[in-house]
């Protein structure tokens, strides 16, 4: 599609992408239109959606913002940019490595091939952990399999004073978590917090081993697609890395269950682990759990009302 056949009406530019994104079979083709030709513009969506109401050209949309947005060569560079974008979007790279982002609870995560995309039902994950914290004076966190970075750098930003250690494994994910710490360095300052990043195998006896039997909280968003269901998704099964996606076993539990042991080991008496899961899983980790002498073990449900992770705790030393 070249710059004549998207016309300069942003009404038509949306519609142009909304129709090929459609007919490409993605889930939400007007949303991922309205948010690529947005990022072309370099302009923010409420921007663009505002100029839709009025029915904008592009040049009418850039008049406003001056300098080399107003040229003809910034609009056919951008329009050329969009072209990209949405031929990448009908092959189904995910929306949020074309824009190289993604929001996460108060963070805004960079996101490229090679990291596992965070979803928004990682977000309650994150709260039963922020929950369990709350109150507590500088607790210690550890988040094994850590990837973008995004439960970790939740924890580290949103509970005053916590101390997060991250792990991730795969080398690519790591270098995304890097960027996200550093970027996330000034809030993490404000907050109070510490927040440090290792490069190893978060099932590793020996990974984190100086804080065996010290920590306050262990979260994780492990692999744990069963290797059987292998995900419809394109977007998922050929983007996603398979490191992050498959939990090593046809039922996607033996990942899982290594974390399950690894925590009982890094949790201080009293800790609590919380612990992402498949839909199908719930049973099963509650199960794990109590057979390596957990306490309280039990699945929650996300905003869909499915089972989605688990909580379960190290019991606390009794004197007597």
């Amino acid at each position: 599609m070249n710059q004549q056949e998207y016309g300069t009406s942003l009404a038509g530019l949306v519609e142009s992408g909304h129709r090929l994104l459609a007919q490409a079979g993605v889930s939400t083709p007007l949303n991922d239109a309205r948010l690529l030709l947005a990022d072309a513009l370099e302009c923010d969506l409420h921007q663009l959606d505002q100029a839709l109401l009025l029915d904008r050209t592009v040049a009418e949309l850039l008049t406003n913002e001056g300098g080399r947005r107003q040229a003809g060569g910034f609009q056919s560079a951008a329009l050329e940019r969009y072209r990209s974008y949405l031929q990448r979007r009908t092959g189904r790279e995910p929306l949020q490595y074309i824009l190289g982002h993604a929001y996460f609870r108060y963070l805004d995560l960079r996101l490229g091939p090679g990291v596992f995309i965070p979803r928004p039902e990682t977000e309650t994950v994150v709260q039963a952990g922020v929950d369990a914290l709350t109150g507590v004076n500088h607790p210690l966190a550890v988040d094994l399999c850590s990837g973008s970075g995004a439960i970790g750098l939740s924890l580290a930003t949103e509970v005053p004073g916590a101390r997060v250690r991250a792990v991730e494994v795969d080398e690519q994910a790591y270098r995304w978590g890097a960027l996200n710490a550093a970027a996330q360095e000034a809030a993490i300052g404000e907050a109070g917090s510490d927040y440090q990043l290792l490069q190893a195998d978060a099932t590793d006896p020996a990974t984190l081993s100086d804080l065996d039997a010290q920590v306050d909280l262990v979260i994780s968003n492990p692999p744990y697609v069963p290797l059987d269901a292998i995900p419809d998704q394109p977007e998922v099964r050929d983007w996603d890395p398979d490191l992050a996606l498959y939990g090593g076993s046809p039922d996607g539990c033996l990942l899982p269950c290594r974390i399950l042991d690894r925590a009982m080991v890094l949790l201080a008496p009293g800790g609590l682990l919380v612990m992402e899961h498949d839909a199908s899983q719930g049973p099963a980790m509650v199960a794990a759990a109590l057979e390596r002498g957990y306490v309280q073990a039990r699945t929650h449900q996300d905003l869909a009302g499915r089972d989605r992770y688990l909580t379960a705790w190290r019991p606390a030393l009794v004197l007597g």
